[in-house]
């Protein structure tokens, strides 16, 4: 299959060689020529412009850091105009529904050219071992169209037919809104545990035990709890977008966001302290400065075997 893939960043270059190792013809762009390097050694094209990127293609894949790239490449760099008649665009961004009707409403839908919303989960590590979640928003006939492509970058399991366009990228805004939430949420009750003197070990076993258990605490914590890994591969400028995004959209359905709207002001006040390029796990780091102690988990201790010891 021919396709088009623009953006090549953390996510988006390993998504683009598993197209390539495929065996798909994938011509690349990014705002960044050297992001390209490893996939023209894997037999890529180069297009210096979004509208070349789309031009020959039967597909279109973006993965751009937000809705205002969206609408950069696909009007201002001609890639909706490009695209054939015929082709299917699959937004792969975290963006919004009004960004992907106003880009149909001027130019695709007039040429003939479909679309699907399909943005990701699994962050970096899914991306680079083709195991990403993902959801997807618009027909079933282009859903279907599309599936041996997304099967390539997805575990065949995890990729959801969500509902009509636009619901992928609400459902998407949605799991991000949860799990942001739930590392406040982890995090406070995880301060006030230890300053009131019970052993973090102890706190976390007693919270998996309890009603209050969740994957978040067992599994995507561990990274800080074991490492002192925040997760730089997903920035805290791109943390601060979706939640910003999620409450834009409460808003705009008019549905109450108080407890979203003071995540967000927690992930932006981590974010001018932290920096922007600081990993999405790094409003921790402020329940730590009130824990008074980093939340880390002691290693097992491994035993010498001294009979294997030779003198």
């Amino acid at each position: 299959m021919r396709i088009g893939f623009i953006g090549l960043g953390n996510m988006g270059r390993h998504m683009a060689r598993h197209l390539l190792r495929a065996g798909h013809l994938v011509t690349v762009h990014d705002t960044r020529p050297d992001a390209a390097a490893e996939h023209l050694a894997l037999g890529a094209r180069w297009a210096d412009s979004p509208a070349e990127c789309a031009r020959e293609a039967e597909f279109l894949i973006t993965m751009l850091p937000d809705p205002r790239s969206v609408e950069a490449v696909l009007l201002r760099g001609g890639a909706a105009e490009a695209l054939p008649a015929g082709a299917l665009w699959i937004d792969m961004s975290t963006s919004t529904p009004a960004v992907a009707e106003r880009v149909a409403t001027e130019v695709l839908d007039a040429r003939g050219v479909h679309r699907l919303d399909a943005p990701v989960s699994g962050m970096a590590r899914g991306a680079e071992a083709g195991t990403l979640q993902i959801f997807a928003g618009g027909s079933d006939a282009d859903f279907r169209r599309a599936l041996p492509v997304l099967e390539t970058l997805g575990a065949p399991e995890r990729i959801l037919h969500v509902g009509p366009l636009g619901a992928g990228y609400t459902v998407k805004l949605m799991i991000n809104l949860l799990w942001f939430s739930h590392l406040v949420a982890t995090s406070e009750v995880l301060a006030m545990g230890v300053k009131a003197g019970v052993d973090l070990a102890v706190l976390r076993a007693s919270l998996l035990a309890s009603p209050a258990a969740s994957n978040f605490l067992e599994r995507d914590l561990m990274c800080v709890l074991a490492d002192g890994d925040y997760d730089d591969s997903f920035a805290m400028a791109l943390a601060c977008k979706d939640l910003g995004l999620a409450v834009d959209l409460g808003r705009d359905l008019g549905v109450s966001t108080e407890l979203s709207a003071l995540v967000e002001q927690i992930y932006r006040r981590s974010k001018a302290q932290h920096g922007a390029l600081a990993g999405e796990m790094s409003p921790v780091r402020l329940y730590e400065s009130l824990a008074g102690q980093e939340f880390r988990l002691p290693r097992p201790v491994v035993a010498l075997d001294t009979t294997a010891v030779t003198v």
